[in-house]
């Protein structure tokens, strides 16, 4: 399931321009990395599958998908971002607003439904709230040229106060039909959730992954010298990223106010399984780099762990700090990759 990206089609570079490419050892050990995260996969599965009841049921498979809907429409976005800014969370790309950009895109759509407007308004409300947080994003980082991690830190915190101000840290009711539409089962009774997860995915791997635009994010990241010298527009791309990114804050905090049936103010919670599940992402690529099915795979393996610990009543505290694990394996073994191959 992962995705080879080819620039070429894309990209004319030229006379003299050269491209990195990965050595031998690079690859045998980027594609020992990727099998090791695919066994790991499986391992997790078979265990649980023997230990919980009812963990491979399709009803719970269901659940898990309804379950990592927001989480996974989150770490979508910070996959585009990861992309377009490269993989490195320190100079890179990275986008750590997101959490609290669905929380206060979540409250206005919550706010708009409580004062009586329609779904319409509200859906427009909370998307135009995440576009806005988005741009702040694309503005700090590219216009003001804030290294991204310290500007969406710092619009992280900015955009958690609006919300605190709009809800006066009280949770926010909300029930329209989009709501009740989207908190319901579809076929098979699994949780339509789920299935927004999965359309979205496959809406967001096509417009990424297949089209001249997202090829073009994947050269502004990885090789971002070559992409100037071929006349690409880099600021442009980057700023669309992050634009990208706040969309899918707006769009995540609907599907939480339906999830919630209302606000939340504890979206900051999310940040961290979404950081999680968007940096795993790129090992199940074949070249270490983030793709938007990598991010759906990553995300059904945090949302599997979550929901096998569950199972077993083991307590939520490990939970955390196995996904702080994962973040200090993967981005070590990534970072060791790279500069291997440097």
């Amino acid at each position: 399931m992962s995705v080879d990206i080819q620039l070429a089609p894309v990209i004319h570079f030229e006379p003299g321009v050269s491209t990195p490419k990965p050595s031998r050892s690079g690859n045998l050990a980027a594609g020992a990395l990727r099998a090791g995260s695919l066994v790991a996969f499986v391992a997790i599965l078979l265990v649980f599958s023997l230990t919980a009841p009812y963990f491979l049921s399709v009803g719970n498979i269901g659940n898990v998908l309804g379950q990592s809907a927001i989480s996974g429409v989150l770490a979508i976005g910070l996959t585009i971002v990861l992309i377009a800014g490269g993989s490195n969370v320190v100079t890179g790309g990275i986008d750590l607003s997101l959490a609290a950009n669905m929380g206060l895109s979540a409250a206005v759509y919550a706010t708009a439904a409580q004062l009586g407007y329609g779904d319409a308004t509200a859906v427009a409300a909370a998307l135009l709230t995440g576009l806005l947080i988005g741009a702040v994003n694309a503005i700090a980082v590219v216009g003001a040229g804030i290294v991204p991690l310290l500007a969406t830190l710092a619009v992280m915190n900015i955009v958690a106060g609006l919300e605190l101000v709009l809800t006066q840290n009280t949770v926010i009711p909300a029930s329209t039909p989009l709501l009740t539409a989207l908190s319901s089962s579809g076929p098979l009774s699994i949780p339509a959730l789920a299935y927004v997860l999965l359309v979205f995915t496959l809406i967001a791997a096509a417009i990424v992954q297949y089209t001249p635009a997202g090829l073009r994010l994947y050269a502004v990241g990885e090789f971002p010298d070559a992409a100037r010298a071929a006349g690409l527009p880099v600021r442009r791309l980057v700023a669309g990223a992050f634009i990208a990114s706040g969309l899918c804050g707006g769009f995540a905090g609907i599907l939480s106010v339906s999830n919630l049936s209302g606000s939340t103010t504890g979206s900051g919670e999310m940040l961290l399984p979404v950081v999680v599940t968007a940096l795993l992402g790129s090992v199940f690529s074949r070249r270490l780099v983030p793709t938007v099915i990598g991010t759906l795979l990553s995300t059904l393996f945090v949302g599997f762990l979550v929901n096998g610990f569950q199972l077993l009543n083991i307590s939520s505290v490990l939970v955390s700090g196995v996904q702080g694990l994962l973040i200090l394996l993967v981005v070590s073994a990534t970072t060791l990759l790279r500069r291997q191959e440097a």
